[in-house]
């Protein structure tokens, strides 16, 4: 932590050569970290929160484990742990399972991606005359009992999403959804029309974006002006009048690519004009 040689050298002395360290950290769980420089363990008494406590080893750096920690509470203890077991477990899953997915839909020139995780176990068989309604084709399907077994906790899923989040990901939704494997009975409604009925099976699903604004255009929006063809001279003249008309009430509208674009002196007659 003051070592010009760590990792973490992110504390700085004051002008009298002081560190002053420990910012927003209470003095009970001061106190009580200051156990691990004598004995290298912090024994972690009833009333104190885990949560604050791993904040505040995170902050002095040190290690947050079962080998440094204890404490009456195992449950919040574990809890930890987990997170921390999540977070590196899903770091694996992202680059070896879900990148490589997210990299095919980029190449088609996707701006998003739907990924919905199905167990090995799992069979897809869709009617080819009858296909699913519409919008499950463009799920991209994870065989991965593994990764599924993990999305079953919302602890964990909560612990993805920060992930995807530190990664730059954007418009992040992650749950479970049903998904059509097979084709279970087919419906005939009056008029000879058919209704196939599918089996659904609930499975967790990722849906994220790599962009600012899901669905929304970035450059500017032009207005158009519907033409019409005319079929004689006669139309053409009466037209040609109200045409007149509409332009004196309406100017035509400057681009704002042209504004941008346009030296500082004509930007200002053209608004003197306006």
């Amino acid at each position: 932590m003051f070592g010009p040689g760590r990792e973490y050298n992110f504390t700085r002395p004051n002008e009298k050569g002081e560190y002053e360290i420990a910012e927003g950290i209470s003095a009970t769980v001061f106190r009580t970290v200051l156990d691990y420089y004598k004995t290298g363990i912090i024994n972690c008494p009833d009333g104190i929160s885990i949560p604050d406590l791993r904040d505040t080893c995170d902050y002095l750096c040190i290690n947050f484990d079962f080998n440094t920690i204890r404490c009456q509470d195992l449950s919040a203890l574990l809890h930890e742990l987990s997170n921390d077991g999540a977070h590196k477990q899903f770091d694996h899953y992202l680059e070896e399972l879900i990148l490589p997915i997210m990299v095919g839909c980029a190449k088609k020139g996707e701006r998003e991606c739907h990924i919905v995780v199905l167990t090995e176990e799992d069979s897809v068989d869709w009617d080819e005359d009858h296909p699913p309604p519409m919008g499950e084709e463009y799920s991209q399907i994870l065989y991965s009992s593994k990764l599924y077994r993990f999305f079953k906790y919302i602890e964990n899923r909560d612990v993805a999403k920060t992930v995807l989040k530190e990664r730059g990901l954007k418009n992040i939704r992650i749950g479970i959804e049903g998904y059509p494997t097979c084709k279970e009975k087919i419906k005939r409604r009056p008029g000879g029309r058919s209704e196939v009925i599918y089996n659904y099976v609930q499975r967790p699903f990722i849906q994220m974006s790599w962009e600012k604004e899901e669905g929304k255009s970035r450059h500017v929006d032009f207005q158009c002006v519907r033409s019409k063809s005319l079929t004689n001279l006669v139309a053409a003249g009466e037209d040609a009048s109200e045409d007149q008309e509409i332009l004196m009430h309406h100017p035509p509208q400057v681009d704002e690519l042209d504004r941008l674009n346009a030296p500082l002196a004509q930007m200002v007659s053209n608004d003197f004009q306006d």
